[in-house]
């Protein structure tokens, strides 16, 4: 059992879920192939572009012809073609996306001619190429365009659209389990007595478990009883990952360890130098990864988001998943004990450059989180910043 900081945690879930097999390949329409992990490589069924073409309006001509008066002979529009053939001191009106007619080398955008009627004059040097997007400098036929393991994001979605790809196959889903411990925890349509809670942190982990890819399996919650919470973990881990929720501390009560070892577990650290979110599990056991989850609601989602969602995507097929840190800046002064890397509930602003924390009242405090559109990053090393020092910032 291991304390590790929150980079060395990372990279341990990073390794230890590198070879994980995403559970089987479905094919699906492109349209229910958006935000899937593609599980094919994709080639580019023709050149792309197939013929050169213009990337402004204006006139085709000769680039050796320039600068000088040129004689109009005809127009070409995207989606038709042209027969014409230029010779010396002609020009082809051409508009942007249309084919580039036969013996034109450049284009001269429409703004830095002089026309009167079928003349035109210019004083533009173009290069051979200007403004021509030639064919196949986008893609050549047979070219690898994606490869498998990469996300279906809207820019891919075009790609897919381009190339005609109606269908397309991708990883299946993986299943995650999701187990919350604890007498004290009540399901969300019952009312509370007041030492009890409503069973929110399965439904907060499920949510992010949907968003990373996967699909959630909510379990009963398990008591505080040794026999149960084993029955429980035990299936638990027929699905492809298992996420449980509280029980991972050092309370009297908290059996999810000692079931975990009995079950042959290997356990790769049990704490990590974060706040919220220090007492948290990662480990395998009977053939399965398991995250063991703090119970407090921050920490849940706090550590789901920088551990657990890396094994979802892995999971899902995902080659690379990434962590969507970024720096805003400071909007007041912040100071914290040194020795944790905090994430901390912030409002980010629309434009995305300032982050403001939100006064909270712990990692309990659901309200402040629902309030908050992203997380503060102080790092474990530095105690203060200034208003408009730059910060890190988790992305929600």
């Amino acid at each position: 059992m291991a304390t590790v900081s929150f980079r060395e945690g990372r990279r341990i879930v990073l390794e230890q879920t590198a070879g994980l097999t995403p559970p089987q390949r479905e094919r699906v329409t492109l349209a229910a192939g958006f935000q899937r992990v593609l599980a094919e490589e994709v080639t580019a069924d023709r050149d792309y572009p197939p013929v050169a073409r213009s990337v402004r309006d204006g006139f085709a001509l000769r680039s050796q012809d320039l600068p000088g008066s040129f004689q109009v002979i005809g127009e070409v529009r995207a989606g038709e073609t042209s027969t014409l053939s230029l010779g010396p001191q002609q020009a082809i009106e051409i508009m942007t996306g249309a084919p580039i007619p036969l013996g034109a080398d450049t284009v001269v955008m429409v703004e830095h001619v002089e026309r009167q009627g079928l003349t035109i004059q210019t004083e533009r040097r173009n290069q051979p190429g200007e403004f021509i997007n030639p064919a196949g400098a986008e893609a050549r036929q047979g070219a690898i365009l994606l490869t498998p393991g990469q996300l279906v994001t809207y820019p891919r979605t075009a790609l897919l659209a381009t190339i005609g790809r109606s269908e397309i196959e991708v990883y299946a889903k993986p299943t995650v389990s999701i187990l919350t411990t604890g007498d004290e925890v009540v399901p969300i349509d019952q009312h509370p007595l007041p030492y009890q809670v409503r069973n929110s942190n399965a439904w907060s982990i499920a949510a992010q478990v949907l968003r990373a890819g996967g699909t959630p399996v909510i379990l009963p919650v398990a008591p505080d009883e040794y026999s149960q919470t084993r029955q429980l973990i035990e299936q638990g881990f027929q699905s492809d990952l298992l996420l449980l929720s509280g029980g991972v501390s050092a309370g009297k009560y908290d059996l999810v360890e000692k079931v975990l070892s009995e079950l042959g577990a290997e356990f790769f650290f049990d704490r990590v130098k974060i706040q919220p979110g220090q007492p948290l599990v990662f480990g395998k056991a009977m053939g399965k990864y398991f995250f063991g989850l703090p119970g407090n609601p921050a920490s849940t989602m706090v550590t789901f988001e920088v551990f657990a969602r890396a094994a979802v995507e892995r999971l899902a097929g995902l080659a690379a998943p990434s962590l969507p840190l970024a720096w805003a800046t400071l909007t007041q002064p912040f100071r914290h004990r040194t020795g944790l890397t905090r994430f901390l509930p912030a409002a980010l602003s629309p434009d995305g450059y300032e982050i403001t924390p939100i006064r909270w009242q712990g990692s309990s405090d659901v309200p402040s989180l629902a309030r908050a559109n992203a997380y503060l990053v102080a790092d474990e090393d530095r105690e203060s910043w200034e208003a408009g020092e730059r910060i890190g910032v988790l992305l929600q």
